[in-house]
């Protein structure tokens, strides 16, 4: 697992450096000292995010704020120049693209920037728009009355996604009226002080209806016992390998992050619930979902994925996940992966949306 941060967040991006700033010294019509400045620009933004996680902890929260979103930010940003330097790379291959528009070229230059410059404020507000995703859940099993669930993913609340910003998410899940919210893991993003010093658990007692939430790998990643006292003080019912019963028709299982090895099976799990209830799984990554059609629960929410956040990142979590977004029915199970709430990292969503999904459990009809 370290082998892959280091790769991923290190050397990648070390590489991407080299080849960004390679072309970017060509083509940009400045002279020597303006061209170290655009490229001392772009170091002390990478810079920023190790910055914000190295010494996050002991500088004000303003200032971790900033550092953070501009390193991450900064990580985005840079996937896509590369991605538009190899597309043009390719071109000039092909002889489409003539090799001198890539030397100190004004028009390309400005082009380039508009470009990005569009592409990540249409990125930016994408995120800030949260999709409504209606779903419809059935059953045979004993049912009074319809219920509405609202079920999000991934709020990672913290350094990005502020006290401010979740009150906005908890009034438009309360304008849905819901009879129960499900919360399928990493509410905490990487650490825990921002919500702290926010007192954000405070805003989870706004919500009008109970909730209940299992872990996500975050929730590790920030500290599980730090996570579950702060569970408690927001009111949230945290599921641990655990169940519950909502009414007299509902039994919710939150199943443990797979980060913790020990955590129990599907079908252990299974045998402390009562089936004879409506079985909801709240389990946060998506793997081996036949787990869940074998065991008999009748639906699962997970998330984890976030869909990549950004294009092509979503093509990859396709390969790597047999359900990386959206439904999904095996059996007589039905899933769920959503695209979460709030983001990791930068706060950019191009080619996939941030949800919340407003299910309905009605009887099925015979």
């Amino acid at each position: 697992m370290k082998a892959f941060w280091l790769v991923a967040f290190l050397l990648l991006p070390l590489l991407g450096h080299l080849y960004v700033l390679r072309h970017l010294w060509q083509l940009l019509p400045l002279g020597a000292a303006g061209k170290w400045t655009v490229i001392g620009l772009c170091l002390a933004a990478f810079a920023c995010f190790f910055i914000s996680f190295l010494f996050g902890s002991k500088m004000p929260l303003s200032v971790t704020t900033f550092f953070y979103e501009v390193g991450n930010s900064w990580i985005f940003i840079l996937l896509y120049l590369v991605l538009a330097f190899a597309a043009i790379d390719l071109l000039r291959v092909a002889h489409l693209f003539p090799a001198a528009l890539l030397h100190h070229n004004v028009k390309v230059s400005i082009g380039l920037a508009l470009l990005m410059s569009g592409l990540f404020t249409y990125g930016y507000l994408n995120y800030q728009h949260k999709v409504r995703q209606p779903l419809v859940l059935t059953t045979r099993k004993p049912l009074a009355k319809p219920l509405k669930l609202v079920m999000i993913t991934d709020l990672h609340l913290g350094y990005h996604n502020r006290r401010a910003e979740f009150a906005r998410w908890v009034d438009m899940i309360n304008a849905e009226h819901p009879d129960l919210i499900l919360i399928g893991g990493d509410i905490i993003d990487i650490s825990i002080r921002p919500l702290l010093e926010e007192n954000v658990a405070q805003e989870f007692h706004r919500f009008q209806a109970p909730v209940y939430a299992c872990l996500g790998n975050h929730e590790y990643y920030s500290g599980s016992m730090v996570a579950r006292n702060f569970y408690r003080e927001a009111g949230i019912t945290l599921l641990r390998d655990s169940c519950a019963t909502f009414g007299n028709e509902v039994c919710i299982i939150g199943r443990d992050d797979r980060t913790n090895t020990a955590r129990q099976s599907v079908k252990q799990l299974m045998q402390k619930a009562d089936s004879s209830k409506y079985v909801i799984l709240l389990d946060h990554q998506p793997f081996q979902l036949e787990e869940a059609e074998q065991a008999g629960v009748d639906f699962q929410l997970s998330g984890h994925t976030h869909y990549g956040q950004v294009w092509p990142i979503s093509w990859i979590t396709d390969a790597m996940y047999e359900d990386a977004f959206g439904p999904l029915v095996k059996g007589r199970t039905q899933y769920y992966v959503s695209s979460g709430m709030g983001i990791w990292g930068a706060k950019f969503r191009i080619g996939t949306h941030s949800e919340y999904v407003v299910a309905t459990l009605q009887q099925q009809k015979q």
